[in-house]
């Protein structure tokens, strides 16, 4: 049975991907086939590449984003995304989606001429840093003459590639939105965010029935995309809300 695993962006919030996947693997329970966005993208690769989830889980703990080192200079962001690069070297020693363990699947967006890039051949480090790097924080990544940020910016739960090669596919969405009132947006720029978020959040959902399972852990409006210091809790809302989810489901992944 191929199983399917679609893993959305959301920052510090993918840590809980690793918990899904702890739970998953506890039910006996091994995808096969792998999309993912952004912070999903760097959480689908290490799997992908056979990385087991507690050193997953180690890498988002102990990944030094904002050290001087990574900073900037005289490019369009305030993190330098190549500077990335030989933090994953080490987990992918041959820089190729032919290499890894699993089949991966990585969205980008093209800064330049607006499309939507799904990668799943060649040298598969630099999709996976350009699919989580955030606009505006990190710079585009320049890949064959191409340069690309954020896969969130246009696909935040790539479903797609999956659809026709999987017999079941488990969906798991970090980015639930949160509840405000009125009285929470009292700027423009606040507006703007809250509309943008709808925007990511229902393009979203609306993919959420082409996928035999579903979690988003709703407790993670409480954390923030840069939000480091919670690693261990995020990685654990991500597991329960797995297991609870996986004991309503016994039979949905019996051959």
């Amino acid at each position: 049975m191929n199983i399917g695993l679609v893993l959305s962006g959301g920052g510090a919030r993918g840590a809980a991907h690793i918990g899904v996947i702890k739970a998953l693997e506890e039910q006996g329970i091994f995808p096969t086939h792998i999309a993912g966005t952004s912070s999903g993208a760097i959480v689908g690769g290490l799997y992908a590449a056979g990385v087991s989830w507690p050193e997953i889980l180690n890498f988002f703990k102990t990944i030094t984003i904002f050290s001087t080192y990574r900073y900037a200079r005289n490019k369009p962001g305030f993190l330098n995304s190549a500077n990335f690069y030989d933090d994953l070297k080490t987990f992918f020693p041959i820089d190729n989606f032919d290499a890894l363990k699993k089949t991966l699947f990585v969205t980008a967006a093209n800064i330049i001429d607006g499309s939507s890039k799904i990668f799943s051949q060649g040298q598969v480090i630099k999709p996976i840093i350009a699919s989580a790097s955030f606009p505006g924080v990190f710079t585009p990544t320049e890949i064959n003459g191409n340069y690309y940020v954020d896969g969130g910016t246009l696909n935040n739960f790539p479903v797609e590639p999956l659809k026709t090669i999987c017999t079941k596919i488990i969906g798991v969405y970090v980015n639930p939105l949160k509840e405000v009132s009125i009285n929470d947006l009292k700027h423009s720029y606040s507006v703007i965010e809250r509309a943008y978020k709808i925007k990511v959040a229902a393009e979203s959902m609306n993919k959420f029935p082409e996928c035999d399972l579903v979690i988003t852990p709703q407790e993670l409006v409480d954390y923030a995309t840069f939000d480091m210091n919670n690693i261990d809790t995020i990685f654990n809302l991500g597991y329960t809300n797995t297991k609870k989810i996986l004991e309503k489901n016994t039979d949905l992944f019996v051959s």
